[in-house]
């Protein structure tokens, strides 16, 4: 298949730059996959598409404050954003303007609680960086870091925690899994009252999740690795779904993938974590998940390929197309589907 098959017509204004006040008050786009109709509804009504027995899978994977503003000490602009923890201190970066950041460069953050100073130049112009500072990692992150949001988000985000799922808790990603944006706790716990399970993985997402697909055949497209895991609790859960009959629902891409991953192959799951690069697209055989719970995505992007292999490229396609025409908002801060 050809990368261009992925195509829709998008206008920018339907891209959005800010969240809504109300997280579960965004739109939802129900679509059957067997039969391609959809219902227009919103998110707080997800509730009526899940039944008693299934299971919400959903990852825990917290973003970093990851993107660093600071300065020479000649006094020129920098930002760096953290990619990788390389251990002792060093992380892998993307840094701006790269041009000035060469071995032996230093920058300093803040009032100078933070340092760095560039270890080494890799091939693909990443930088190893290597920070100086007092404490805990961490919590100089929070106080001096930003959101790293994706680059189609123009506006300054005054609220740092609505970049993050509300269960939230393995520090690690570069970028937020979106789909789970969208929770509440109190939605949650309506979910668990009506008998639905609710299981957590972790996959720490990597700005690679951003990278445009350049091949024009998309089966020469090669993934960016991220490192995922199943707990020995999520398992268990999985593996009693599955026994009695429940569906498996997974909430965001990330979830998807780490299920199709690391699941055995007879069906099974146990407690394991790996780097995956798994690529989905149209012709793959899902062997973990029954529904999904996604954000509208990129065109030609791998996300609306893995979609598409699910329910179908024709009726994913004309499901956007509806959603445009319908003024939904797209992206990271947009509305969501549920397809099952």
């Amino acid at each position: 298949m050809k990368t261009h098959d992925f195509w829709y017509e998008l206008p920018e204004e339907l891209i959005a730059q800010t969240p809504l006040q109300q997280r579960d008050s965004s739109r939802l786009l129900a679509l059957d996959r067997k039969t391609g109709t959809t219902e227009h509804k919103h998110f707080f009504d997800v509730i009526d598409y899940l039944q008693p027995g299934d299971c919400l899978v959903m990852n825990d994977s917290r973003v970093l404050p990851a993107r660093l503003l600071g300065h020479r000490p000649t006094g020129g602009a920098v930002e760096v954003l953290l990619l990788r923890d390389l251990g002792d201190k060093k992380w892998e970066c993307l840094c701006k303007p790269g041009r000035k950041m060469q071995v032996g460069s230093e920058v300093i953050f803040g009032d100078g609680e933070l340092t760095a100073t560039v270890a080494a130049v890799q091939e693909d112009g990443n930088r190893v960086v290597e920070f100086q500072y007092e404490g805990i990692f961490l919590e100089v992150l929070e106080r001096l870091g930003k959101m790293p949001l994706p680059p189609y988000i123009k506006a300054e985000l005054s609220d740092q925690e609505r970049y993050q799922t509300v269960y939230s808790r393995e520090v690690g990603s570069a970028a937020a899994p979106t789909a789970g944006l969208h929770f509440t706790t109190e939605l949650l716990d309506k979910i668990r009252q009506k008998g639905i399970k609710t299981a957590f993985v972790t996959l720490h997402v990597g700005l690679g999740t951003f990278r445009p697909v350049k091949a024009e055949e998309i089966s020469e497209h090669h993934m960016h690795a991220e490192l995922c895991m199943i707990s020995e609790e999520t398992a268990r859960i999985l593996n009693e779904t599955k026994t009695s009959g429940g569906r498996i629902i997974c909430v965001g891409t990330t979830s998807c993938r780490t299920l199709e991953s690391l699941v055995n192959e007879d069906g099974t799951f146990e407690a394991k974590s790996k780097w995956t690069d798994i690529f989905i697209f149209p012709g793959y055989q899902f062997k973990a998940m029954q529904g999904l719970i996604t954000n509208f995505h990129l065109p030609e992007s791998t996300l609306v390929m893995l979609v598409s292999a699910f329910a179908g490229r024709e009726n994913v396609l004309n499901a956007y197309n509806e959603a445009v025409r319908e003024r939904y908002r797209f992206f990271s801060f947009g509305d969501a589907m549920i397809i099952c």
